[in-house]
C-alpha cells in the first residue's frame, strides 16, 4: 500500500483537515493508496503558493529552467521502479505500459528543456517612423494541469513540463484513480531543484473534484488550464474556464478510425491495429476503435486479426504473464460488456473475446458493425475493435467522419498519394499513414478537433498555449497626435 501527500511550496503535507481517501487496486480489490482529500482551502493554498513563486520563476533564464527539467528527467529515470509499481497498483496497467510511460515522460521533460530557448518573439515592421515594434512572448502566470489515469506518467508530466519551460508556475491536479503516481511526479520536480511554489500537486476525493476544480479555475492567479480526459468532463472544464474568461487546452475523447484500403499490406495493418486497439486494454484516447475495411480484403484481414487478438489475453498485471492488464474499474468493464451485448443483439458477430471476468476483458473483435449499434458511435475505452465493411474509398471516408470525435486516425495503403488524399479528408487532428493510431512524440502538435477538444500540446504549438503574446513598441523622436 502506498501513502501519498500533497505538495505545496515544496512541502509534503496532509490536507488541512487531515481527510483522506482510498484508491483500490482494480486487480485485487485491496487498498492501493491512501491519499489526502484536499479541501477547497487546500486548493486555494496551492494556487497562492504558485502565485507567490511566479514573479521570480518567470524571470529565470532558459538555462536554469533547462537544468531543472533535464535533472527531473534523470531523477524520473532513476525512480522508474517506483513509478511502475505505483501505476500498476493503482490503474491495473501492465508493467510494460508503465515502463513506456516512464520512457515517454522522460522524453517530454527533455524536449521541454530544449524548448526553453525557443520561447521567442519577432520584430514587426511599423508604419510609424521611429517606432520599433515587437511581438514578445511572456509567461502567462499560474497554469493548472488536470491529468488522467490512463497514461498517468506521460500525461501528468505533459500537463506541467511545457508550462514550466515557458516560465510559468504550475498546479497538477492529480487523478483520483492514481494519486500516488501523480504525486511521485511532484516529488521528482521538487528533487530536481524547482524552487518552492513552482510545482504544486493536489489530490482530492472523487466527491470533491468539482469544487476543487472550480476553486482552482476561479483563482485570480490561474491564467491557463489544460485538461486531458473525457469529453463530458472537458465540456465542464471549458464552461468553467469561459465563465472566468480563461484560456484552456483540451485533449478529450476519441473514436479513432483505422482505414484499410484494398492495396494495403494486410500483415502490417493487422500488427498496427492490434497494438492500437488493445494496448493498455484499449484505454488510450488514440485507441483504434473502428476498423474500416474495403470489402475486397475484409475476410483476409479479419481472419488474421482474429488470430492475433486471440493471443492477447488479460490477467493480473502483478503476475506479469499476460499482455493485457485490467480495466480501470468494474464499472468500466460493465460498460464495455453493455456495448458488446447491444451490438450482438442488433446483428453483429463476435469474432473473438467479448466476455468479462471482473475487471478482466480479453481482446475482443466485433464484426459486421452497423450505425444502428451503440458501439458504432460511442467511445468504448476498452479492448474492443469494431469492424465496419465498406464498398468504396468515399464510403470509408464518410464512415470515418461519421462521429463526434476527431483525435487520431490511420490509413493503410501502398499508394502513398492516394493515402495522402484520403488523410486530408479525414476530420481528425492526427492522421498516420501505414502506422497505428496510437503514437506520440513530445515535439509534435498533439490534439484533436470536434468533440476531441481544441488546442495543441507539444513543441512550438505548446509555446503558444502557455505564453502571452504582447505587442511592445519603442518610439524615438517627437510624435504627432491628432489632438
Amino acid at each position: 500500500m502506498f501513502v501519498a501527500k500533497l505538495l505545496i511550496d515544496n512541502e509534503a503535507s496532509d490536507a488541512l483537515d487531515a481527510a483522506t481517501f482510498e484508491r483500490i487496486d482494480p486487480a485485487t480489490g485491496d487498498v492501493a493508496t491512501i491519499a489526502p482529500a484536499a479541501s477547497v482551502a487546500d486548493a486555494a493554498r496551492a494556487a497562492s503558493a504558485a502565485a507567490a513563486a511566479f514573479p521570480a520563476w518567470s524571470q529565470t533564464g532558459p538555462g536554469e529552467r533547462r537544468i531543472c527539467l533535464n535533472r527531473a528527467a534523470d531523477i524520473l529515470t532513476a525512480r522508474r521502479a517506483e513509478f511502475v509499481a505505483a501505476m500498476v497498483g493503482e490503474t491495473g496497467a501492465t508493467a510494460l505500459w508503465a515502463a513506456i510511460n516512464c520512457d515517454l515522460a522522460t522524453e517530454i521533460l527533455r524536449e521541454a528543456a530544449a524548448m526553453t530557448t525557443q520561447v521567442a518573439g519577432e520584430i514587426i515592421p511599423s508604419s510609424d517612423q521611429g517606432s520599433l515594434a515587437m511581438a514578445v512572448r511572456q509567461p502567462a502566470g499560474v497554469c493548472l494541469g488536470i491529468a488522467p489515469w490512463n497514461a498517468p506518467i506521460i500525461l501528468g508530466v505533459r500537463a506541467i513540463a511545457m508550462p514550466l519551460a515557458c516560465g510559468n508556475t504550475v498546479i497538477l491536479k492529480a487523478s483520483e484513480l492514481c494519486p500516488r503516481t501523480h504525486c511521485l511526479i511532484g516529488e521528482v520536480m521538487r528533487d530536481a531543484g524547482f524552487p518552492p511554489g513552482v510545482v504544486n500537486v493536489i489530490t482530492n476525493a472523487p466527491k470533491d473534484a468539482a469544487a476543487i476544480v472550480e476553486t482552482l479555475i476561479a483563482h485570480p492567479a490561474v491564467r491557463r488550464i489544460n485538461f486531458t480526459g473525457s469529453t463530458r468532463v472537458g465540456r465542464l472544464i471549458a464552461e468553467a474556464s469561459a465563465r472566468h474568461l480563461k484560456r484552456c487546452l483540451l485533449e478529450l475523447g476519441g473514436k479513432a478510425p483505422f482505414i484499410v484500403l484494398a492495396d494495403a499490406d494486410i500483415d502490417e495493418a493487422v500488427r498496427a491495429a492490434a497494438f492500437g486497439a488493445f494496448m493498455n486494454q484499449g484505454q488510450i484516447c488514440m485507441s483504434t476503435e473502428r476498423i474500416i475495411l474495403m470489402e475486397a480484403i475484409a475476410d483476409e484481414f479479419v481472419d488474421k486479426f482474429k488470430a492475433k487478438a486471440q493471443t492477447l489475453v488479460a490477467g493480473n498485471p502483478r503476475d506479469g504473464n499476460t499482455p493485457l492488464g485490467t480495466m480501470i474499474t468494474a464499472e468500466a468493464a460493465r460498460r464495455v460488456r453493455a456495448l458488446v451485448e447491444d451490438a450482438t443483439q442488433k446483428g453483429a458477430v463476435i469474432a473473438c473475446g467479448g466476455q468479462a471476468r471482473g475487471t478482466l476483458i480479453d481482446a475482443t473483435i466485433i464484426d459486421q458493425v452497423t450505425p444502428a449499434m451503440r458501439i458504432y458511435r460511442e467511445e468504448s475505452f476498452g479492448p474492443v475493435a469494431a469492424i465496419i465493411r465498406v464498398e468504396s474509398i468515399d464510403e470509408a471516408i464518410t464512415v470515418a467522419n461519421d462521429n463526434e470525435y476527431g483525435l487520431s486516425s490511420a490509413i493503410f495503403s501502398r499508394d502513398i498519394n492516394q493515402a495522402l488524399i484520403v488523410a486530408k479528408r479525414i476530420e481528425t487532428g492526427i492522421c498516420h499513414i501505414n502506422e497505428a493510431t496510437v503514437a506520440d512524440e513530445p515535439q509534435m502538435p498533439f490534439g484533436g478537433v470536434k468533440s476531441s477538444g481544441y488546442g495543441r500540446f507539444g513543441g512550438k504549438a505548446a509555446i503558444d498555449e502557455f505564453t502571452e503574446l504582447r505587442w511592445i513598441t519603442l518610439a524615438s523622436g517627437r510624435r504627432d497626435y491628432p489632438i
